[in-house]
């Protein structure tokens, strides 16, 4: 398969039904437009960027924490059990061209500080507000942030 460039959305697995919908939004874009998309595999955002990756036809691919897939969301394509626990952060930042942050708490903000270090470009979605990340206010800005940075 030929996809467009790799996108990592990191993201809470406690969210508003809002954040939901708006991450359901961005997976549907990104399936759509041919990105290969990775997240946790988990819950929450990572549910609903799964599950809009797999309504537009996409691929998404589950980076999960655990050694089965019992944590894994029922919209992942291809799973990956690494029994690495939160240490699978880094694996994230690693397979991606750009990285997305929307909503999130410390495990989020581990995957941030994680692309920052590799020099990676990555967008912010009412998530975090660190320094060389760039932050906007809609999925709209976030497929053009992608855009112009892969």
């Amino acid at each position: 398969m030929d996809f467009k460039a790799r996108i990592s959305v990191f993201g809470g697995r406690q969210v508003t039904n809002k954040i939901y919908e708006n991450a359901l939004e961005l997976g549907r874009l990104l399936g759509k437009d041919g990105y290969l998309v990775y997240n946790g595999g988990g819950s929450g955002v990572m549910e609903a960027v799964s599950k809009g990756v797999d309504q537009s036809g996409g691929i998404c691919v589950g980076i999960l924490k655990g050694s089965s897939l019992n944590e894994m969301n029922p919209y992942v394509h291809i799973p990956l059990a690494t029994n690495l626990g939160i240490t699978r952060n880094a694996l994230l930042a690693y397979n991606c061209d750009v990285a997305v942050a929307i909503s999130g708490r410390y495990g989020t903000l581990s995957e941030i500080s994680y692309v920052l270090q590799l020099e990676k470009p990555i967008v912010g979605f009412k998530s975090w507000d660190i320094g060389n990340m760039y932050n906007v206010n809609t999925i709209k800005e976030i497929m053009q942030y992608i855009e112009r940075n892969i």
